[in-house]
């Protein structure tokens, strides 16, 4: 009976030509594919052998549908969370989706003088763009905010000492720790004040001939509240002069502009920072920024000179795509006419009234759901805590979770959240052209 089974089992090039299996080959490739229905048989083989029957075609069709879901896709983000982390933090803007495949696809003056006719430098246009967009003297790229910092570190504080508030002393998202950066770059952290309360006192006491840096770090996803001190910015600048010592700041998010126009709350931005007398500040290009994964570091022309200079900088650039993809949404926050072409400052600004239209028109289209009033939040390490208005789609379930991974497994995956019971589907983080294919997750999951 084994050996009936056996020689039912078909041909891998069977399995291959069947329609349903060979849909899968643009998302896996063919040799995934075939890799698959090769596991999938020799499981099924083995099956037979131990007496055991085995499905071939479900467990085929299963295993494919997993690895297509395990590959990188595009999905829809109904969580409410604008710039999110797992989900690929900030959407690109067109142009800058266009000036990388202008420049990925062919040759470029990467690091190329057309003047000169020599090599040139990669960071020289887009440098000079983002220091005029922030008021800065320089500016430098790497790839992302984590290297730009251990860069700064590297750079002026190896085997020396560097003063850090405890209140600033963060870990953020995937185990990030700012004590684990000051220990990789050799830099020795020298901690002051307490958890809740640091005083320019207390960076007078901790400074000694061996002090290098005075950095500061924006709290990313977490704020204190009560009875708490912060150390001043000016303060700690002219006290940073004075001692011969540099101050500088990891800001994460990088508000470039006040976000108070959109109902944020106020965030201190790179400019102001730059103004108050931080010497360098380090900045995320997903977040605030709305553009491509790298870090910035914006700042005095001698401080980034020298860290120009430090021969870890070749391990942390960025390619010519990612310059591209930046310089373009640089060029957009040139004008806030342009700016909301970037899709983040879009979300932002979309008004109440336009987010219920467009969920209005979603709910009649499924025939289920009915519009609420919610919070969305910027999400990404950026105003910490800070959310606004916004519209969702509330469908109610018995059992959320079962509806929750369905819409996880439809085309395209979308990502809602519950709450209280309630599956929904929160507006402000959903691009409008994706309304008519969130309908259809929604409408094939119920």
């Amino acid at each position: 009976m084994n050996e009936n089974a056996m020689r039912g089992l078909p041909a891998v090039h069977r399995l291959l030509s069947d329609p349903t299996v060979a849909g899968f080959e643009p998302s896996l490739g063919h040799e995934a594919v075939k890799a698959i229905a090769q596991g999938a048989l020799e499981r099924a083989r083995a099956a037979i052998l131990a007496g055991q029957h085995f499905d071939l075609e479900r467990t085929l069709l299963a295993d494919l549908e997993n690895a297509a879901a395990a590959q990188l896709q595009p999905v829809v983000n109904a969580t409410g969370i604008l710039v999110h982390t797992n989900l690929g933090r900030a959407p690109l803007a067109r142009a800058a989706l266009d000036a990388a495949a202008r420049i990925g696809a062919g040759y470029s003056n990467l690091e190329f003088d057309l003047g000169e006719g020599q090599r040139g430098s990669r960071y020289e246009r887009v440098g000079a763009r983002l220091a005029r967009l922030f008021g800065a003297q320089d500016a430098l790229v790497v790839n992302n905010c984590a290297a730009a910092v251990l860069l700064l570190l590297d750079t002026f504080a190896r085997n020396r000492e560097c003063i850090v508030a405890r209140s600033e002393l963060v870990e953020i998202g995937g185990g990030f720790r700012v004590p684990d950066v000051l220990e990789r770059s050799g830099a020795r952290l020298v901690e002051i004040g307490t958890t809740n309360k640091a005083r320019l006192a207390d960076v007078e006491r901790a400074l000694s001939p061996r002090t290098s840096l005075l950095l500061r770090t924006h709290r990313s996803n977490f704020s204190l509240a009560g009875f708490v001190e912060d150390l001043d910015s000016r303060e700690l600048a002219a006290l940073a002069q004075r001692s011969g010592v540099l101050l500088v700041e990891d800001l994460g998010s990088g508000a470039l502009l006040d976000m108070t126009a959109f109902g944020l709350p106020r965030e201190r931005t790179v400019a102001e920072a730059l103004a108050e007398g931080v010497a360098v500040v380090a900045i995320s290009g997903d977040k605030l920024f709305g553009g491509p994964q790298c870090g910035m570091l914006l700042g005095s022309t001698l401080a980034l000179g020298r860290m120009r200079g430090n021969p870890l900088l070749r391990a942390l650039r960025v390619d010519k795509t990612t310059l591209a993809m930046l310089d373009a949404t640089a060029r957009l926050h040139e004008s806030d006419a342009t700016r909301l072409e970037i899709p983040l400052y879009a979300m932002l600004s979309a008004s109440i009234d336009e987010l219920r239209r467009r969920g209005e028109a979603i709910v009649a289209r499924i025939g289920q759901g009915r519009i609420v009033a919610t919070r969305a939040a910027v999400g990404g390490g950026a105003l910490p805590g800070a959310t606004m208005d916004s519209v969702a789609i509330a469908i109610e379930e018995s059992d959320a979770d079962p509806f929750a991974r369905r819409l996880r497994q439809a085309r395209p995956p979308t990502i809602a959240r519950i709450e209280e019971g309630r599956v929904l589907f929160d507006l402000r983080s959903v691009l409008p052209d994706e309304d008519a294919a969130l309908a259809d997750a929604i409408a094939a999951s119920l």
